[in-house]
């Protein structure tokens, strides 16, 4: 894939980051595409579900997986705003999927490459491809503005 491919689907992924910060949720987004096309996006949305386990990266493997009828995503790269989790990271080793690209790094609870490096652990059944970095500063200022208006909201 080319660097331009991969900044649009990341551009993509900041516009479903921007429609979870407009809803209350911490303003993650994700897409999923296959041979250059876009098979799901999503954004967090664990308050609005009422599930835990709803952020992004997930919603995105769940729609991937219903939209192509299999679960096991070969191929597919998954493009998220921020350094996923170790959930997330679990997620897409489960699902087989070649490749993940980030933006922001998660230096609290990054399972690709800040605190652990899950999806490159050779000890694993599965492996993939991780891109960190892309548009990171674009990533991090949705996160960084979404808390700040979020604090300033609660000393009033």
């Amino acid at each position: 894939m080319s660097d331009r491919t991969d900044i649009d689907f990341m551009a993509l992924a900041l516009e479903q980051a921007r429609l979870a910060a407009g809803a209350g949720e911490v303003p993650v987004g994700a897409v999923l595409a296959i041979e250059g096309e876009v098979v799901a996006a999503d954004h967090n949305r664990p308050i609005a579900l009422y599930d835990p386990s709803a952020h992004a990266e997930i919603l995105v493997l769940r729609r991937a997986a219903r939209n192509l009828r299999m679960y096991r995503l070969v191929g597919a790269t998954v493009y998220v705003t921020i350094e996923p989790c170790v959930m997330c990271i679990g997620a897409m080793l489960n699902a087989r999927i070649a490749r993940l690209v980030f933006g922001a790094a998660d230096d609290k609870a990054g399972a690709a490459g800040s605190v652990y490096d899950i999806g490159r652990d050779g000890r694993l059944n599965h492996r993939f491809e991780i891109v960190s970095g892309l548009m990171a500063r674009e990533c991090g200022d949705i996160l960084r503005e979404f808390f700040r208006s979020r604090r300033g909201s609660s000393h009033n």
